[in-house]
């Protein structure tokens, strides 16, 4: 979008009025030794540690801080006493204009798309929690408009910082497993299954909302609902179809990183994706219209690239109850793994195997080949840091959207195939439309609520 179509459709969000006082001319220049002034908007779980995070840069001040939720202030209060204090992110860039360079969104999924690119056009750098966006759509537009405005994006997939994810990437790079020919990801942690496990269906009634909680705020975007406790805010809004984007959706940019980046496949898009899901979430149309199964499998196929020999491969992900396949998990047994990683990648070629465990470093299967293999030498990286790093004129920082929003996008048209399970659904790219089927299609996007519409995103 342009300037004038992005102000026209923001009319409708009733943003017009700070928009134009923030202006679109790009971001405030920034010596790499000044103070970068930041603003954190969703302060309350992931956005308490994000917020710590960025406090803690040398560089950086935390100058606004915006939650829906006042205990949330409250507490990161506690650790910024001098930063101002808002409910609405809007009033909040409306009210600090030029005084801040920077921001995070680290609130429910449904929300970042319109944060974010309302930060992006106000020429703001924007880091933004994964998976990136609520719909496919999203993740195309958000990619567009930060080429289009110059500005620093990271997305916080904070373990792509890691020397392990790190030196992943480089083996890939390397061709370590020789022609790829398979890749399988995983993520089966116990705990996450109980999130999923009673979700559904949506509450007849609400209670009163709380006074603590600006609950239409909180939904946002969203379709209008009663307040409940304890199943959206703050920790169960994942499990739900208006708010979240499932496991897949919440884990998937954390494991798809360093192939994705190892594999160079940022102008590479899937031809089909299909899912098999959990069977009693399949038959129950209650829970089907209104929340995520507890477990799927997601088969991306793409097409062929030069690290695969041209050829067509396969993208395969698992969670909850549906596991990678035995041989697979066979090979790292072999490799002395009592357990096969419970989050993990695994990319296997004509040369072997890579297994990369969550958060830890990569291994070469099979052992004995690869033992005199020397590994990449790496130093830590934070991943927050080096973001307002890049803000303040040093090296582009590791997962800015124009690299990850391809990424998320694939991994959210992944969340559209959870909702058709079953049928292969055939993708094009390039007119962003899913070909042959009118249901997945309408999926790709969603209708803002009333007051909050964005008419045209991409």
């Amino acid at each position: 979008m342009n300037r004038r179509e992005f102000l026209t459709s923001a009319a409708a969000v009733s943003t017009i009025g700070f928009l134009a006082g923030c202006g679109t001319a790009g971001p405030r220049k920034t010596a790499a030794n000044s103070k970068i002034n930041h603003a954190c908007i969703g302060v309350g779980g992931m956005g308490h540690h994000d917020l710590q995070n960025f406090k803690s840069h040398p560089h950086a001040e935390i100058v606004a801080i915006c939650d829906v939720d006042k205990n949330h202030l409250e507490k990161a209060a506690e650790l910024v006493p001098n930063a101002r204090r808002y409910t609405d992110w809007r009033e909040m860039l409306s009210k600090e204009g030029d005084k801040i360079d920077s921001v995070n969104a680290s609130v429910p999924d449904h929300m970042h798309a319109l944060i974010a690119m309302t930060a992006i056009h106000s020429g703001k750098h924007v880091y933004c929690q994964k998976p990136l966006c609520h719909d496919v759509a999203e993740c195309r537009a958000l990619a567009q408009a930060v080429r289009r405005a110059k500005v620093v994006t990271q997305l916080g997939t904070q373990h792509a910082s890691g020397v392990g994810d790190r030196m992943g990437v480089q083996l890939l790079r390397e061709h370590a497993v020789g022609t790829v020919q398979r890749i399988i990801l995983c993520s089966n942690r116990p705990g996450a299954i109980d999130t999923y496990r009673l979700m559904g269906p949506r509450p007849e009634k609400g209670v009163p909302v709380p006074a603590h909680l600006a609950w239409d705020l909180w939904l946002g975007t969203a379709p209008e609902r009663d307040y409940a406790p304890e199943i959206y805010h703050p920790a169960k809004w994942r499990a739900w179809q208006d708010f979240g984007t499932g496991w897949s959706g919440d884990i998937g940019c954390h494991i798809f990183d360093a192939v994705w980046k190892g594999l160079d496949l940022g102008k590479t898009a899937p031809l089909t994706v299909t899912a098999e899901v959990q069977e009693s979430w399949k038959n129950d149309p209650s829970r089907r219209k209104d929340v995520w199964p507890q477990s799927d499998h997601i088969t991306w196929v793409f097409p062929g690239i030069p690290q695969t020999g041209g050829k067509t491969f396969t993208m395969e992900w698992f969670d909850g109850l549906m596991f990678p396949p035995e041989d697979v998990q066979a090979m790292a047994k072999e490799a002395g793994f009592n357990e096969y990683p419970a989050e993990s990648a695994m990319v296997i070629g004509t040369e072997g195997a890579m297994l990369l465990p969550h958060t830890s470093g990569p291994v070469l299967l099979p052992k004995a080949k690869f033992e005199g293999r020397a590994k990449p030498k790496l130093t830590a990286r934070n991943h927050y840091h080096h973001f307002l790093d890049a803000c303040l004129g040093g090296e582009m920082c590791e997962s800015h959207f124009v690299q990850t929003g391809p990424m998320a996008e694939s991994i959210i048209l992944g969340t559209v195939a959870i909702r058709e399970p079953g049928v292969v659904l055939k993708w094009d790219a390039k007119q962003l439309k899913i070909t042959n089927s009118q249901t997945a299609d309408s999926l790709l996007r969603r209708t803002y609520r009333k007051g909050w519409t964005l008419p045209s995103l991409v």
